[in-house]
C-alpha cells in the first residue's frame, strides 16, 4: 500500500454496493471505537456483481473521490468484494490517501483457516471471473487447492431481509455444490452480503467447514494502516455518518437491523451533489 501523506485528522472512508459493506463498517466501529467513519452504499445502482467491470470501476471511482473530497476521508476502505476486486489496483494510484480492500485480508484469514489445505471462495459473478480470489491467495504463498464458485441471486435475497427458508435454502444447495463436493474445510464469504445468510450456509456446508468472513480482518487491516502512517485517532468517541444513493427510509430501516441504532440517521448522496 503507498504511504500517502494524511492526517490523523478526517475520518475513515467507506463504500460498498449497497448493505454488505455494513459488516465492515461494524467490525470498524468495534475494533476503532475513536475513529470517525463515513460510509456510503450505492443502494440506488445496486446489484454489482451482474455489472460490466467498467462500469463498477466507473461507480467506485465516484465513491472514493467522493469521501476524499466531500468528507476529507483519510484513508478510504472498498467494502464491496466486486468493486475491489476490478478498481483496489487503479485507486490506490490514483487517491491522495490510502486505499484497502476486503479481497487481501480476507484471503490470508481463509489460508489461516484450513487444515485440509482445501479451500473454497464465494462470491458474486463480477468477483469470482475477476480472478481477484486467486491472485490474492496465490500471493499468500499458501499450499492449497482453491474452488471458487459465484453465487448469483444471494445479493437479492439479503437486500429483500430474507435470509433464511426454503427458497434461500434450495438456492444455497444447488450454488455450493461445486464447493462442498470439492471438500473444503475452510470456505470464504467473498462478498460483504455473505455474513447474513451465515446459518443457510453453514447448514448446507455442514459443520465440519470453518466460513471465513472478511469484516473482521479488514478491521484490522485498517488498524494497522492507521497506526504505521501515524493517522490513528488516539481519544474520544467517533462519530458515524451513513449515506445512501437509492431510498434512505429504506437504506435505514434495514440497515438498522443489519448493523444497528447507528443507522438511525442515513442521509442522501448522489454523484450530482458531490461532484
Amino acid at each position: 500500500m503507498p504511504n500517502k501523506p494524511s492526517s490523523a485528522v478526517g475520518p475513515i472512508g467507506m463504500f460498498d454496493s449497497g448493505f454488505g459493506g455494513l459488516t465492515v463498517a461494524r467490525a470498524v466501529i468495534d475494533l476503532l471505537p475513536a475513529e470517525d467513519v463515513v460510509y456510503i452504499g450505492d443502494t440506488g445502482r445496486y446489484p454489482y456483481g451482474n455489472k460490466p467491470a467498467e462500469q463498477v470501476r466507473e461507480y467506485a471511482r465516484e465513491l472514493a473521490w467522493s469521501l476524499v473530497r466531500d468528507f476529507n476521508a483519510k484513508l478510504v476502505v472498498i467494502a464491496c468484494n466486486t468493486a475491489a476486486s476490478v478498481a483496489l489496483h487503479e485507486l490506490s494510484k490514483e487517491l491522495p490517501v490510502p486505499v484497502l480492500g476486503v479481497v487481501e485480508p480476507g484471503a490470508r484469514a481463509l489460508v489461516r483457516a484450513t487444515h485440509n489445505r482445501k479451500v473454497g471462495v464465494i462470491g458474486t459473478v463480477g468477483t469470482i471471473s475477476s480472478g481477484a480470489y486467486v491472485r490474492a491467495i496465490t500471493n499468500t504463498h499458501a499450499d492449497v487447492t482453491l474452488t471458487s464458485a459465484a453465487c448469483p441471486g444471494f445479493v437479492e435475497f439479503v437486500e429483500r431481509d430474507q435470509t433464511s427458508g426454503d427458497e434461500v435454502t434450495v438456492l444455497a444447495e444447488r450454488l455450493l455444490a461445486p464447493v462442498r463436493d470439492a471438500g473444503v474445510d475452510a470456505l470464504l464469504l467473498g462478498c460483504t452480503h455473505y455474513p447474513y445468510l451465515s446459518r443457510v450456509i453453514g447448514e448446507v456446508m455442514g459443520p465440519k467447514v470453518v466460513l471465513v468472513s472478511s469484516g473482521d480482518e479488514t478491521a484490522f487491516a485498517v488498524r494497522d494502516a492507521l497506526s504505521e502512517s501515524g493517522m490513528a485517532a488516539t481519544s474520544g468517541v467517533g462519530s458515524h455518518r451513513f449515506l445512501s444513493s437509492g431510498d434512505v427510509a429504506w437504506f435505514a430501516q434495514l440497515g438498522r437491523r443489519l448493523l444497528g441504532p447507528e443507522l438511525d440517521h442515513a442521509e442522501q448522496w448522489s454523484v450530482n451533489s458531490h461532484s
